[in-house]
């Protein structure tokens, strides 16, 4: 069961915000350059609702960025979209139990042949919270309660895969030739390595939560985790996002070419 109170409280989002403060405080300014300060954007210029979101335009622009070929410009583009936008949800559900809605609705885009490609926004945003969260006793506009931890991550899934990256990437394969199960491994990696990255914000072994949330999204096979002596993951795609195919070839320490290179 789920009850909606209005939208557009940007309130409910601050463990989230904090969650993520905290993971900029400790790997630099540069690890949240794809997310605006506060989440919420404010009246600059540039914007696309994510809804009505140009692909052909977003993977020319991904071209010129990595001056890389179309179905390996895609998977960076994808790669990289992704990351940021589960990133919120899936830090606000393994911290604070709070998941902002990362549908096209409530998400902005601006992107740019230079660094950072990309960054996202939330406008009006709706948060998930527990029943028993302690804010759903004030009142507060913007809450979409539910009545259990499993619900949650219900509305994590169907937020973040059934209404925007599983539309997302028939569009993209649309306009260019890269498997599903590619692009998938993309959402994998990057959900568990921004969990990796925030794992003293966590509550509990960082690697209970990724299985968790990985299961959760269906992509827990495409990825090996291994939890690291005092935190964090190691991270072992079975997929490969296409860098090393660039003019200047990039092998990521996840990727499953490295392990495969005798």
């Amino acid at each position: 069961m789920t009850a909606l109170i209005s939208r557009g409280s940007a309130e409910p989002l601050a463990p989230v915000v904090a969650t993520l403060a905290a993971l900029q405080h400790r790997h630099g300014k540069d690890s949240l350059q794809g997310l605006v300060p506060g989440l919420v954007a404010g009246p600059a210029q540039g914007w696309h609702s994510a809804g009505e979101l140009r692909v052909p335009e977003l993977l020319d622009t991904a071209a010129r960025r990595w001056s890389a070929q179309p179905h390996a410009a895609a998977a960076l583009a994808w790669k990289c979209y992704s990351y940021w936008l589960a990133l919120p949800a899936v830090l606000g559900f393994a911290a604070s139990r709070r998941v902002p809605l990362m549908t096209p609705d409530h998400v902005l885009v601006r992107y740019s042949p230079n660094q950072p490609f990309l960054t996202l926004a939330l406008r009006d945003p709706v948060t998930a919270v527990l029943a028993t969260d302690p804010i759903v006793a004030t009142d507060t506009p913007g809450l979409l309660i539910v009545d259990d931890e499993e619900e949650l991550l219900g509305v994590l899934r169907r937020s973040l895969v059934d209404a925007h990256l599983d539309p997302l990437i028939d569009e993209f394969r649309k306009h260019v030739h890269i498997g599903r199960r590619t692009l998938w491994g993309s959402v994998a990696s990057g959900v568990a390595y921004g969990l990796s990255r925030a794992a003293d914000s966590l509550p509990g072994p960082t690697i209970d939560i990724a299985r968790r949330v990985l299961t959760a999204l269906d992509a827990e096979s495409l990825v090996d985790l291994t939890e690291r002596p005092g935190g964090g993951l190691d991270i072992q795609r079975r997929t490969c996002c296409l860098a090393f195919t660039l003019p200047t070839p990039k092998v990521c320490s996840t990727c499953c070419i490295r392990h495969q290179q005798p």
